[in-house]
């Protein structure tokens, strides 16, 4: 196909980033990141050439959370990573889809992670090459990339679905066109204050809020995704019923009460789903209401699904539960399926062209998905909101 393209280079460059606010997850704190941004020219069939961008946090405390593990050599290890795959990249041979070409070399950069993060258990990390190519297909063609995911662009998907997807194209699976507006969820991180009456002179005084009920009252957010410890009972069921109360109230005030919508995350904290069965019981108990607001539960139990066989159908029963940090693979979207998972959670962080493949194969098989990354910042932010845009996810896009 003419539209197919053809690499002619390849570039990463990176800058530190500091957070307004510290940010905790799980058992870590955020207060600085790597920010990548990966630049590709491309030329396609018809001769003509063009660039495209990719941007994503190297955020080597959400994708090595293990606190014994030195921040500065992981960091290293993920700029080692991106820079060998974007040599990878660069010599890929033919002109092809970016679909293609990310699928065709994804052995390969699992084989690179392997050799840079030998000897530890690291999860391998997607530099956002992947997000350039597509960048780049699209300017290179005059399409809007979503546009190139069809019969006259794209591969069908029993290329990588088998064959019960031949001739059925990505297209089929996304929405025609973006919608205009895109509720956004607002984080409520582990450190993140509540109220006004909790801010003091130790805050940013650059005239943007301090507390959620301000952010609320300020932006009218009615997406709210809490971060909890998945360790402390009493503490995770009282966060979810002060975020349920501050948010009745700020956003009752503007007449929107009905609209607040909540998930939890305790970033696989968990030590089995057992816990979040009863944290959800507990909140039942003490409100009705606040149980009702909750939408689904993210990734609660640690991430190698095949070391820790969870049994998820009793948790799924009671409210969706959606696989995060496991989804690496269609091999471990599978393990998911059969261990009762509800859905799974996209992130463009883990490579575009897979949250294609991803989302098509949910939609077909009517599993439901959502669309994260609420760190993004910057092009990386303008990605995921875009995807999210083009896609049926539960509600919506992440962003902090």
């Amino acid at each position: 196909m003419n539209s197919d393209i053809r690499i002619l280079e390849v570039k990463a460059s990176y800058e530190q980033v500091t957070a307004r606010t510290p940010l905790k997850f799980g058992a870590v704190v955020v207060p600085e990141c790597t920010y990548c941004t990966v630049k590709i020219t491309v030329e396609n069939g018809a001769g003509q050439v063009a660039e495209g961008y990719g941007g994503i946090f190297l955020m080597d405390f959400w994708g090595w959370p293990d606190p014994n593990l030195d921040h500065q050599a992981k960091v290293e290890a993920m700029q080692a990573i991106t820079e060998a795959y974007c040599a990878l990249v660069s010599a890929y041979e033919g002109p092809s889809h970016p679909i293609d070409i990310f699928f065709d070399l994804e052995d390969d950069l699992r084989r690179i992670s392997q050799e840079v993060c030998v000897q530890r258990k690291l999860q391998p990390c997607i530099p956002p090459v992947d997000a350039a190519l597509h960048d780049a297909f699209g300017n290179v063609n005059g399409i809007d990339v979503y546009s190139g995911y069809g019969r006259d662009f794209c591969s069908d998907l029993s290329r990588w679905l088998g064959p019960d997807f031949k001739g059925k194209y990505i297209s089929q699976y996304i929405k025609p066109a973006y919608d205009r507006f895109v509720p956004i969820f607002h984080l409520v991180g582990g450190l993140d204050k509540l109220t006004r009456a909790e801010v003091d002179d130790t805050d940013p005084d650059d005239g943007l809020p301090n507390s959620l009920d301000d952010w609320i009252a300020a932006q009218g957010m009615h997406c709210l995704k809490v971060k909890l410890r998945g360790h402390d009972l009493d503490w995770d069921v009282e966060r979810m019923l002060a975020v349920y109360r501050i948010g009745m109230e700020e956003l009752g005030k503007l007449n929107r009460a009905d609209e607040l919508l909540m998930t939890a995350d305790t970033n696989e904290q968990c030590d089995s789903p057992q816990y979040i069965i009863e944290m959800l019981a507990h909140i039942k108990e003490q409100s009705h209401d606040c149980f009702d607001k909750i939408l689904y539960i993210e990734q609660p139990t640690e991430r190698d699904m095949a070391a820790h066989r969870h049994d998820m159908r009793e948790l799924s029963a009671i409210k969706p539960v959606l696989v995060d940090e496991s989804l690496t693979d269609l091999e471990s979207f599978d393990l998911a399926m059969e261990l009762g998972w509800s859905g799974i959670a996209l992130k463009t962080c883990k490579g575009h062209s897979a949250d294609m493949v991803f989302a098509s194969k949910a939609r077909e098989l009517g599993i439901p998905y959502a669309v994260q990354d609420l760190t993004n910042p910057s092009l990386a932010l303008i990605h995921s909101v875009g995807m999210g845009a083009r896609l049926y996810t539960i509600m919506g896009v992440e962003a902090r």
